[in-house]
C-alpha cells in the first residue's frame, strides 16, 4: 500500500503571512492539529501544529519544570496567548518540516509518524503540497485493505 491509497488531498492550508488567530480557526474548524504553510504556487514551506501555537506560552520551560521556586505564574503565561494569535504565521512555524512522497510506502509514512511522535504528514510532489496523511488514515488503510484476509 502507498502514500497516495491513503492520503488527504483538499487540505486547508496557511500562508506565512497570515495570523496565527486564523490558522486557529481553521485547525479548530476542521478537528486538525496541523496546517501546512504554502506559497502562491503550494510550495510548502512549513507547518504549524497545535504545539507550534502553545510553545511561545512556555519559554524555557525545560529549566523550570522541576524548578518550585522558579516555577512560572501560568496564570500570567495564559494571559500571553492573544498576543501569540497576533503573530503571523511565520513567526512561530516549524520550516522545512518532514514530508513523504505519494509514492512512499505506507508503513514508511508511519515510521516517521512513530520516531517522530507526529500524527500527521504532508505529501508533497516536487516540493508541492498534494495532500496530507494521518495515523488514522494509516489505520484506516491497513484495516480496510487486511480485513477481507480472514
Amino acid at each position: 500500500m502507498r502514500v497516495h491509497d491513503v492520503m488527504s488531498t483538499g487540505v486547508l492550508t496557511a500562508k506565512k503571512t497570515d495570523t496565527v488567530r486564523s490558522v486557529v480557526v481553521k485547525m479548530l474548524s476542521r478537528h486538525c492539529g496541523a496546517i501546512p504553510v504554502v506559497e502562491d504556487d503550494s510550495q510548502l514551506v512549513g507547518i504549524v501544529s497545535v504545539r507550534d501555537v502553545m510553545l511561545p506560552l512556555y519559554p524555557n520551560y525545560g529549566d523550570y519544570v522541576h524548578d518550585n521556586v522558579h516555577a512560572r505564574d501560568f496564570v500570567e503565561m495564559e494571559e500571553g496567548y492573544q498576543d501569540v494569535l497576533g503573530k503571523k504565521v511565520e513567526e512561530i512555524m516549524s520550516r522545512n518540516p518532514l514530508t513523504v512522497s505519494p509514492s512512499d510506502p505506507l508503513l514508511q509514512a508511519a515510521s516517521y509518524m512513530g520516531l517522530k511522535n507526529f500524527r500527521r504528514i504532508p505529501v508533497v510532489e516536487r516540493g508541492r503540497l498534494v495532500g496530507m496523511v494521518s495515523i488514522g488514515d494509516v489505520n484506516r488503510g491497513l484495516f480496510f485493505a487486511q480485513s477481507g484476509k480472514g
